[in-house]
């Protein structure tokens, strides 16, 4: 068993090692040698993913602790393996491999091919170990490689400003969330003394829940935290797919669903789980209906099923979300990465009619008045104002006291500076 867990874990840190040291002499592979070292590497840890899956207990955590115990708490690099982590491994694996294998195509001559599968590669041994995550400082560092990976690839073509901004904005609000993280990691050390997951979900702590709801939600774009959503489109379309339609995107549920244990300890934070779902969903479908981008439209169809996810969570379901997750993240990857020949395979179809095809799916809008359907559809076009409610209430005021609190600062080492003199 150790060995398959070596092997599924090796061969994509061994992938991301090779691509950035001949990145860093600056000698990148070809993209010949590239596209065979992808398939190479992810075919053997899929396989041995499955050998997992197939011999390993029912229930297996494996410790190391590299830093030992300081101050009396307990430091441990800590791996789960179970019914939960393993089908989720399988699926990281089995998706990365066909999106690396689309990618290798789909980037063919872009400038920035070497730069995407070092920045993929660390995206899958992130997400790798955020599966299989079994103590609080496993999942802070798993999480904070899948941050970082995410916002690089937003600004892919840095040659335009647009892709930048759009990254700095995601990447902000990713660090909101990841506060939730950072914040239960301390917290579990300080009431528990370890990070383990055991004695950190069986002390029930309902700050402890709260937190991790936060860093759900700034994970997988919940509610009132979706407007980063469409922005992550700038990246190339198998980021796109790989990360905010398959396994990214899901990880906030994925993280409830760990948490499962604490939320049964706090049916208030559960009851709150539901709401945030149920309102997630609700923005989702809302606002996808309006979109006239085929990444932002299935973007938002993805956010609607994850917060129906985070709903079934809440209401205290687990193999059905895990099955829902798994299936859902499978079919929005399809979807992904057939977007950009769909939309060439439709130009084609209505060349060859003669006229646009109808459009399908509007039954309940039929039921409203033209006049409030317009004032709706003007509300979705706007994402529901919440970027400009969060901007205005939320950035502005937090900005404007910052920059108070300089004022005050300045002021007070003045008078200290002529107090001095």
């Amino acid at each position: 068993m150790r060995f398959l867990l070596l092997v599924t874990l090796g061969l994509p840190t061994l992938l991301f090692f090779l691509l950035s040291l001949f990145s860093l002499v600056d000698r990148p592979l070809s993209e010949r040698a590239t596209g065979r070292l992808v398939p190479f590497t992810l075919v053997p840890a899929f396989a041995a993913s499955l050998g997992l899956v197939l011999f390993s207990p029912s229930h297996t955590e494996l410790a190391f602790s590299p830093f030992g115990v300081i101050a009396g708490q307990t430091f441990e690099f800590r791996l789960i393996l179970d019914w939960l982590s393993l089908p989720f491994l399988v699926l990281i694996l089995l998706l990365c491999g066909v999106t690396g294998i689309f990618a290798h195509r789909y980037l063919h001559k872009e400038s920035g091919y070497n730069r995407f599968f070092v920045l993929f590669s660390l995206f899958i041994v992130g997400m790798e170990f955020a599966a299989l995550a079994g103590s609080m400082e496993t999942l802070v560092a798993a999480w904070e490689l899948l941050g970082l990976s995410s916002a690089l690839l937003i600004a892919f073509f840095h040659e335009r400003p647009e892709p930048i901004r759009n990254a700095l904005r995601v990447w902000t609000i990713y660090r909101i969330g990841d506060l939730g993280m950072i914040f239960a990691a301390c917290l579990a050390h300080h009431w528990t003394g370890t990070g383990a997951f055991g004695p950190v979900f069986a002390s029930g702590r309902a700050s402890l829940a709260l937190l991790i709801l936060l860093a759900a939600m700034g994970k997988s774009a919940l509610v009132p935290f979706s407007t980063w959503l469409p922005r992550a489109m700038e990246g190339p379309t198998p980021s796109s797919a790989i990360f905010y339609g398959a396994l990214s995107v899901h990880l906030g549920a994925f993280l409830l669903l760990r948490a499962a244990p604490l939320l049964d300890a706090n049916p208030g934070v559960a009851w709150l789980v539901v709401a945030i779902g149920l309102a997630t969903s609700l923005y989702g479908t809302f606002v996808g209906r309006a979109q006239t981008d085929i990444k932002c439209a299935l973007a938002f169809a993805s956010l609607t099923q994850v917060g129906v996810i985070v709903a079934e969570i809440g209401l205290g379901l687990r193999l059905i979300p895990l099955i829902h997750l798994l299936g859902h993240a499978s079919l929005r990857t399809l979807q992904f990465l057939r977007a950009p020949s769909l939309l060439h395979d439709m130009h084609r179809i209505e060349n060859a009619v003669g006229s646009h095809l109808p459009r399908t799916g509007l039954h309940y809008e039929k039921l409203l008045p033209l006049r409030f359907r317009f004032r709706l559809y003007r509300a979705a076009l706007e994402r529901g104002y919440l970027e400009a409610l969060l901007r205005d209430w939320v950035a502005r005021p937090f900005l404007a006291a910052a920059a108070f609190l300089d004022r005050l600062e300045l002021k007070w080492l003045s008078a200290l500076e002529r107090r001095e003199k």
